[in-house]
């Protein structure tokens, strides 16, 4: 017997259509396979789109799971910001905090009513922060995107942050440069099996705006993204990353910052992330975001 799925087009992190990052949500994904939700993903081509059950136990609201066009991932910030924006329109929520089951564990997701919209607050994963590249691995990892060891920010070590989908942070000196880059996308495909990591998030403090700390470019050629337009598990890992180095001087135990994004691909959007640090090391990350409908329609399998 064939059921009907509510799917939604979202675009996360802005209120303006046809910019921010795209996301497929399938709002009630009950009873679809694994191989249905790649064919859904495939067929919407965002570079992730996200299903939502129902929940298996009384611990939880639900679950959710992430697809790209070509393989499933374990968390995606700007596809959980549209899910959760598409559940609050499409069951007339109230302000709350709903609790989902993803692959990296059970994490709260806020939603914010305010004048009859929305705004989502996502908590992360763990973070993590693994050792500064070694010559060798540094070496590829800037041929791959172009760069010379010039045109990197000497306060930034590269290295890969996570909070349950990892990126390799790489900070650079020009926003021209970071505008210019033009990476070769199978060389950072074949490095990041050779580094367990499919994501190269390229940043610049350098910034013409007192609200903007960094502007950003995210490039993930290995799970069939070669450019993101704006990410969440790079923004927000980064907040972790610069508390860790200590590049930031955080005060009061919270540092917050809006990093901006997608401006090369014609689809700007700006992430608002919090850090909040205990014992000098960042204890819990949070992303905010604004969402937009594009479009809803239905499909029957």
């Amino acid at each position: 017997m064939m059921k009907t799925f509510k799917i939604y087009q979202i675009d996360a992190f802005t209120k303006e259509r046809f910019s921010g990052n795209p996301a497929g949500v399938v709002v009630n994904a009950d009873g679809l396979t694994d191989t249905q939700m790649q064919q859904i993903a495939k067929e919407l081509n965002n570079s992730e789109t996200a299903f939502l059950f129902s929940p298996d136990d009384h611990d939880s609201d639900g679950l959710i799971r992430y697809f790209t066009p070509l393989a499933e991932v374990p968390i995606c910030g700007h596809a959980t910001i549209a899910a959760m924006y598409a559940k609050a329109i499409e069951h007339n929520l109230d302000s709350c905090i709903l609790r989902f089951k993803t692959q990296i564990g059970t994490l709260p997701f806020e939603i914010v009513k305010e004048t009859e919209d929305y705004q989502v607050i996502m908590t992360q994963g763990k973070f993590e922060l693994s050792p500064t590249f070694d010559d060798n691995t540094t070496k590829k990892t800037l041929a791959a995107l172009g760069l010379d060891y010039s045109d990197i920010d000497e306060k930034c070590p590269i290295q890969i942050a996570s909070t349950g989908h990892s990126k390799v942070m790489i900070g650079i000196k020009s926003r021209k440069k970071l505008n210019d880059l033009n990476p070769n996308y199978p060389s950072l495909a074949d490095l990041s099996k050779q580094i367990n990591c499919n994501g190269y998030f390229v940043f610049t403090f350098d910034s013409d705006d007192n609200d903007i700390l960094i502007h950003g470019r995210m490039f993930a050629p290995a799970i069939g993204i070669n450019e993101d337009p704006v990410t969440g598990n790079a923004n927000g890992p980064f907040g972790g990353y610069l508390i860790q180095n200590k590049i930031i001087d955080a005060k009061n135990g919270l540092f917050e910052f809006n990093g901006k994004q997608g401006e090369k691909m014609k689809r700007p959007g700006v992430i608002q992330v919090s850090v909040k640090i205990e014992n000098d090391l960042p204890a819990i990350i949070k992303i905010k975001g604004n969402a937009t409908v594009v479009f809803k329609t239905e499909i029957k399998i």
